[in-house]
Parts: C-alpha cells; structure tokens; sequence
C-alpha cells in the first residue's frame, strides 16, 4: 500500500466478508479510507494466482465506464509478497445479496423486485456496450472460434468426468439432443465483448435504498467471448416457481414479482451500443447453450461425490438442478 501512494497509518475494522466463492475477501479500514482486499483461499488452487490476476485486470479496464462493478484500487501480481497468492485491493460494495436476504423496503414492494429484475438486465447490457478493445483487453482471451468450440469444449469436460472411480457415467435425458440441436442452430455472425462468465441473480449486489444494481461480483470466470451467452445464462437461471432455480434465486425468486423472460431480453435491446452487431432473435441458442454448459459444470460436483470428493447431498442436489437445466433447455428448443 505504501508503494502505491496509498494511506497509512492502523489497520482499522478488519473483517471478513462472506460470499459464494472459496476466495478470501477481508474488509478494512486505513488511513480514511475504505478497501477490500481479495485473494485466494488459504490453500491456493492451481489456477487461482492467474484468475486473480485476469479479475483485477478486467477491473482495471472497466474503471470509466458505467458498469457497476467495484473498482480496483490496486493489484499485487506478484506472488512472493503474500506467502505465494496473488490479491488485489478494490472498493467496497455498499449493498446486499437477493438471493440471501431482502431488506424490508425491497421485500415490502412488488415494483420495486421487478425493477430489479429489469435492473439485471440494464447492468448486463451496461457491460455488452463496453469495447473491450478500447478499454485494452484487445489481447484478454481467445474470441477466434468462441462459439464454434463450446458444444465439444462441454462435452470433452462431460467426458473427462468418467475418470472419478465409481461415477457410472452421466444420466442426463436429452443430452445428446441438446448437443445435436447447438451444433445445427449456431449463429453465424457475432461479436466480441467483455463476458463475465457466470451472470445470474447471486452475483448481483443491490442498492439498499432502491432497486439499482450496486455491482456486478464474482469476476472469476470473465473473458472475451460473446456477450449474449452472459444474457442467455441470466436466462437459463432465471427463476421459475417450477423449478430448482427458484429456490437458489433466494428470497427475491421466491417472491414471483420478477419480470419475464422475454421482458428481460426486451430490457437488454433498449441499449443501443449493446446490441449493435448481436442477432437477439438468436437469443434462445445463448439460453440453450447456457443451460447445457452450466448442467455439465454442475454434473462434475455429482461425479466428483461417487468418488468422494464432495458430499453426497450435494452432488445429488447439483444433479437435481442439472437435470431441471437441461429439461429448460428443451422447453426452449420447443417453444
């Protein structure tokens, strides 16, 4: 902190911050002034120190724009000053989490949980309008043939998961359809944006005086790919009183006051300088698509407890809700 100019002086309110990531977040005060520090956890993954690494990055690009996301303070990519992690400083987000608790104002007021649903939308499109070229993340991962290669990419991790002793292989009606059905239907032209890589109502951190989306969180899995896959994942696991996502929505899911699917994509396309050059009549690939690559990811913590690398009551909740995604993704092929 001192070799980036920052305040000195106590460390001062220290506290951690809990979240739907393994990742450590402590917030503190110094010198007046409020941080957040984020690393890895305490027994770094393999991947962690890069992720962290493209997270403070894309941060660093998205400081001027209107997209709301906590901005980075300062970045350490050097890994030998923190027993071996990587972290960053960034500023605090002064909100709350829908899918954990609603305040009384929120909860109390119908219009203002629609709002909030539209607002998801706004942010999103708030971050599709960005070019990533301009913000310099011309170079930040590998848009050549992003679409071509995500139905094998899912289905060689699909695959790999046989290894686990004791997994009897996937089980997982329409499968083979729903990978048949991408590779006939893919768009054919797209362009290149700023994803983040996992868009839904538990990344979003709401303003507690109103509907406004304080920030976008969890920048784990952001890259350049196609910003309409974002959308189509905010579809995918939008939440249903029929199904699984309802209850993993939280509280505002369960309020059913929530706009409709279609009402979000309609949201999405009133920004112009976010849809110039997307095809949203295609929008329904991007849902298939998001349903398809989240149930694979999700299956992969169901094989994992065959071998008995995670709890049993998880995998099996996990395959549950692979299997509500996949049933979604062939009520979106119907309709």
């Amino acid at each position: 902190m001192a070799g980036q100019g920052l305040p000195g002086g106590p460390f001062e309110d220290v506290e951690p911050l809990a979240g739907g990531t393994q990742n450590t977040l402590i917030r503190f005060r110094r010198g007046g002034r409020d941080y957040v520090l984020r690393r890895g956890p305490g027994h770094l993954r393999a991947k962690t120190n890069d992720v962290l690494r493209r997270e403070a990055r894309v941060l660093a690009a998205l400081d001027g724009t209107d997209v709301p996301a906590p901005r980075l303070i300062a970045a350490c990519p050097d890994e030998s000053v923190m027993g071996g992690a990587v972290f960053y400083l960034m500023t605090p987000v002064e909100g709350f989490n829908a899918s954990v608790t609603l305040p009384e104002l929120h909860a109390g007021d119908a219009s203002i949980q629609r709002e909030m649903g539209l607002n998801a939308a706004r942010a999103l499109a708030a971050l599709g309008a960005v070019d990533h070229e301009a913000v310099g993340l011309g170079d930040f991962g590998r848009p050549e043939g992003f679409l071509d290669r995500q139905v094998d990419r899912w289905m060689s991790e699909l695959d790999s998961y046989s290894a686990l002793d004791g997994y009897p292989g996937p089980d997982i009606p329409g499968l083979d359809d729903v990978a048949r059905w991408l590779e006939d239907n893919r768009p054919r032209t797209w362009r290149p944006g700023i994803m983040h890589g996992d868009y839904h109502l538990a990344n979003l951190m709401y303003s507690f005086d109103g509907p406004e989306v304080a920030a976008i969180v969890d920048w784990e899995m952001c890259t350049i790919g196609d910003p309409l896959l974002d959308l189509g994942w905010l579809l995918a696991t939008w939440p249903d009183r029929d199904d699984v996502a309802a209850a993993l929505a939280g509280p505002l899911g369960r309020a059913g006051c929530l706009p409709t699917t279609d009402e979000l994509v309609a949201t999405y396309a009133e920004r112009a300088d976010a849809v110039a050059g997307r095809d949203l009549s295609s929008i329904t690939w991007y849902a298939v698509l998001a349903c398809f690559k989240l149930g694979i990811v999700l299956e992969g913590t169901h094989a994992r407890a065959f071998a008995g690398k995670a709890p049993k009551e998880t995998g099996d909740m996990l395959h549950t809700i692979t299997l509500d995604l996949f049933r979604r993704a062939r009520g979106f092929i119907g309709s």
